[in-house]
């Protein structure tokens, strides 16, 4: 169920306050255009400026806009403990298929603490959780051995790794087997991360080109080399969409990119700022080179 293109989903905002309209659009965009999973409320959605009412209505929406067309993976994560059960139950509650659950960020928790942070949310909700590792953000990076103790729970079914190692695929794979499910939370390095035993990707481009990243992933996946030379063909077109996704801080780049193809407003939250006219430019001149504009 968890593969593929899952799109990392931006929150549109319209005069500082939830856009349902514009996020309601997106939703169908994504449902229309061959994206494989919705994942709402994660980083690429401002969940930390997100109000607690806001977050579980971001959440709500999503559910019961997709309608079981598309499996929600929907981010719950914190760095307080209690919170992340929370959410987790309200997002099992709502009809999530699989809470995306970042590791405790500040905090700086030991490997066992982000062991029993992980056991408690398993312990008190009852859909599969997908582990997030991003040590850029969170300033902590789960070892696979930590994550192999995890994946002995009933609800631990995999990560999102942000890690950018490439490496680590291979060792998990080693350590737990292709049941483990990885999925790349790097956008350019998806080629490789599913050619060493990945399964897709929760993805900050596909909010802009869902179709795009679908099918590359569709191809990436397959080992045949009619599907890998394709997928190839592909990541190409995809590098620098991938890249100017991140010429400033996630989600500026997406968001401006979605406002130049009417998909939603540019606003993001402070402390988050809209990106810089330079940047603007190579965004313009990236989606003009792929023909999107």
């Amino acid at each position: 169920m968890f593969k593929g293109s899952n799109v990392a989903l931006v929150t549109p905002f319209k005069d500082g306050k939830l856009d349902e309209t514009s996020y309601i659009k997106l939703i169908h965009y994504h449902i229309e255009n061959g994206t494989n999973g919705l994942v709402p409320a994660g980083t690429t959605g401002e969940s930390p400026t997100l109000s607690h009412d806001e977050h579980q209505r971001v959440i709500e929406l999503c559910i019961n806009e997709s309608k079981k067309k598309l499996p929600v993976i929907a981010g719950t994560g914190s760095n307080s403990t209690d919170e992340a059960i929370s959410l987790t139950r309200h997002a099992e509650k709502m009809g999530a298929d699989a809470a995306l659950v970042v590791t405790p960020y500040y905090n700086k928790p030991t490997q066992e603490g982000l062991y029993q942070h992980y056991k408690a949310i398993n312990d008190k909700c009852g859909i599969p959780i997908i582990i997030y590792n991003i040590p850029s953000r969170s300033v902590i990076d789960m070892s696979i051995d930590t994550m192999s103790r995890l994946f002995e729970l009933k609800n631990i079914v995999g990560v999102k790794d942000a890690t950018g190692d490439l490496e680590r695929v291979n060792q998990s794979i080693k350590k737990m087997g292709n049941e483990f499910i990885q999925l790349t939370g790097n956008d350019e390095n998806a080629l490789e991360f599913n050619k060493r035993g990945g399964v897709g990707a929760i993805s900050v481009t596909a909010n802009i080109v869902p179709k795009l990243c679908s099918d590359f992933q569709k191809y990436s996946i397959e080992k045949d080399q009619k599907s890998q030379t394709e997928a190839k063909r592909l990541d190409e077109i995809l590098q620098p969409i991938h890249n100017a996704m991140f010429i400033e801080s996630n989600p500026s780049p997406v968001k401006y990119a979605a406002k130049i193809l009417n998909l939603c407003d540019d606003g993001v939250r402070l402390p988050l700022v809209k990106i810089t006219n330079p940047s603007k430019e190579i965004i313009k001149k990236v989606l003009q080179s792929a023909n999107l504009i």
